[in-house]
C-alpha cells in the first residue's frame, strides 16, 4: 500500500467495510495549541491526498512560526494585514477549498506569487504591503507592471495580456472573500480597488480540440497497456463529462447500465451537481439501435477493480508486493494527464494537442457540426447557460459550412422569390391592352 501523508491514520468502517482516512495532529502539538485542526478526510483516496497536503502545509507553517523559524522556502511568517497574509487566508477559505479544483491550484499558487513577488516603483514587494494602504491608482500601477513581467513563452516587447487579466481576477476574488472575515483590515472607502480595473482587450484563443477519429486512435493504440487512460478519453468525447471528475471517481459502473436502467449510462457533473441521463440505445423497426456502440466496445476492456470505473492497480510490480495483485486506486489527475502527453507520441495518427480536456472539447464541437440547437447541446452538456455552452462551440470549418450553406440556400430563395415576382408582372403588363402599356405615368414631384 502506498505510504500515507503524515498524520493521516486510516480506519475501516465497520458499516460499509470501506477504508477511511482521518487527520489527527498528535496531541504533544495539540496540547500547544496547535492551530490545525483534526478532521475526517473520507474514504476518497484522491481528495485525501489533496487535503492532507494543504493540511501538512498549515502544520508546518505553524510549527516554524512556533520555534521563530522562517516559513518554508525563506519566506517570513506573513505580516497580519498584508497581501500575503490576504492570500494565505484566501487558500484556506472555503471559497478556494470547496471552489478551486485540485487540478487548478498549483496555477493558483504561482499567479499569487506572481503578484506578491511583484516590486513597487520604490522597489518593495507587494506582498509585503498592507491591503488597506492598496489605492485604486496602486492597484492600476500594478496591472502595468503585470503586462511587463516576463515568462518563458513571452516574446521580447510583448505584453503579458492573458496573465495580467488573470491576476486582476484573482486579487479581486481573494479580496472580496477575506473582506467578510476581517473588514476592519480594509480601507472603508474603498473596499476592493480591484473591482473596475481597465484592462486592454485581447484576442481570445480558443482550447484545442481533437476529432472522433484521433480519440479512437489513441484509445484503440493504449488499450492492452493503460485501459483505463483510453476509456478516460472516450467518456471525455462521447459523454462531455469533465476529465478530472472522470479521475476524480465521479464515473461509476452503478452507474452504466444499472438494472433500474439498463439503456442508460448516468454521468454525474460535479461542478454543476447536475445527472445527464445519457440512453445508450433505441428499439426501431430495423432494430435495436446502439447510439455508442464503439465506445461501449471500449468499456467492454475496462476491468473492474472497484465501484469507480477509472482505477489502476499499484504495488503489483513492487518487490514487497511480487505475486500478488496489488491495490487499485484512483490516478492523481496530473500524473494521468503526464501519461496521456506520453503516450500521444507513440500513437500514429495522434496530433500533438491532443489531451483530455481537447476530448472533451472534440465532443462539444461535435455536438455544434451536427448542427444541434444550444439547447439539444446543453440537454446532453449540463452546461447551465448558453454563455458557458457557448464557450466550447467551436467554430470550426465544418460549422463555418453548415451555416453558410443555409445563408447561401436563403440568397438562392429570396432570388427565386424575386426573379417569380418580376416574371409575374411582366406577365401581367403584357396581357394588358397596348394603349394600357404605352400610357405614360406621372409620378408625384418631390418637393
Amino acid at each position: 500500500m502506498d505510504i500515507l501523508p503524515r498524520h493521516v491514520r486510516p480506519k475501516r468502517l465497520k458499516t460499509s467495510g470501506k477504508l477511511a482516512y482521518y487527520y489527527d495532529v498528535p496531541s504533544k502539538y495539540r496540547k500547544m495549541d496547535c492551530a490545525v485542526e483534526n478532521e475526517p478526510l473520507g474514504t476518497d483516496f484522491a481528495k485525501m491526498l489533496e487535503r492532507a497536503k494543504t493540511l501538512n502545509d498549515q502544520f508546518d507553517e505553524w510549527d516554524r512560526a512556533r520555534k521563530g523559524l522562517p516559513a518554508a522556502g525563506g519566506k517570513i511568517m506573513p505580516k497580519f494585514g498584508t497581501v500575503d497574509w490576504l492570500f494565505r487566508e484566501y487558500k484556506i477559505s472555503d471559497a478556494y477549498l470547496r471552489k478551486v479544483a485540485p487540478r487548478s491550484r498549483p496555477d493558483y499558487e504561482w499567479a499569487m506569487d506572481q503578484v506578491c513577488d511583484t516590486l513597487t516603483k520604490k522597489g518593495e514587494r507587494t506582498g509585503d504591503q498592507l491591503v488597506k494602504r492598496l489605492s485604486p491608482r496602486t492597484v492600476d500601477k500594478l496591472y502595468g507592471k503585470f503586462l511587463k513581467g516576463t515568462g518563458k513563452k513571452k516574446l521580447e516587447g510583448e505584453e503579458r495580456l492573458r496573465t495580467a487579466e488573470k491576476l486582476v481576477g484573482l486579487c479581486r476574488k481573494a479580496w472580496r472573500v477575506v473582506h467578510r472575515y476581517f473588514p476592519a483590515e480594509f480601507d472603508k472607502e474603498v473596499p476592493n480597488p480591484w473591482t473596475g480595473v481597465t484592462m486592454k482587450v485581447r484576442a481570445k484563443a480558443e482550447k484545442s480540440a481533437v476529432t472522433r477519429d484521433e480519440v479512437y486512435t489513441f484509445a484503440w493504440g493504449v488499450i492492452d497497456k493503460y485501459p483505463e487512460i483510453a476509456a478516460t478519453a472516450v467518456i471525455c468525447f462521447e459523454w462531455l463529462q469533465r476529465p478530472e471528475n472522470v479521475v476524480m471517481g465521479h464515473m461509476k459502473w452503478s452507474d452504466y447500465r444499472a438494472p433500474n436502467a439498463p439503456t442508460t449510462i448516468r454521468v454525474v457533473h460535479h461542478k454543476t451537481n447536475k445527472i445527464a441521463p445519457h440512453p445508450l440505445e433505441e428499439k426501431s423497426e430495423e432494430g435495436v439501435v446502439r447510439f455508442y456502440a464503439e465506445a461501449e466496445e471500449v468499456l467492454a476492456r475496462l476491468p473492474k477493480l472497484g465501484v469507480q470505473m477509472i482505477l489502476r492497480q499499484v504495488g503489483k510490480n513492487s518487490k514487497k508486493e511480487k505475486g500478488k495483485e496489488g491495490i487499485a486506486v484512483p490516478w492523481v489527475y496530473s500524473s494521468i494527464n503526464h501519461a496521456v502527453a506520453r503516450l500521444r507520441k507513440q500513437v500514429e495518427g495522434v496530433p500533438g494537442h491532443f489531451t483530455l480536456d481537447a476530448c472533451r472539447h472534440g465532443g462539444m464541437t461535435e455536438l455544434e457540426e451536427a448542427e444541434l440547437t444550444d439547447g439539444q447541446g446543453r440537454a446532453l452538456s449540463m452546461h447551465s447557460t448558453q454563455r458557458s455552452y457557448e464557450g466550447y462551440a467551436k467554430r470550426t470549418q465544418a460549422r463555418m459550412l453548415g451555416a453558410t450553406r443555409k445563408r447561401h440556400a436563403h440568397v438562392l430563395a429570396e432570388a427565386v422569390a424575386k426573379s417569380l415576382a418580376n416574371e409575374e408582372e411582366t406577365n401581367v403588363r403584357n396581357s394588358a391592352p397596348e394603349s394600357v402599356r404605352n400610357e405614360k405615368r406621372e409620378f408625384p414631384k418631390r418637393a
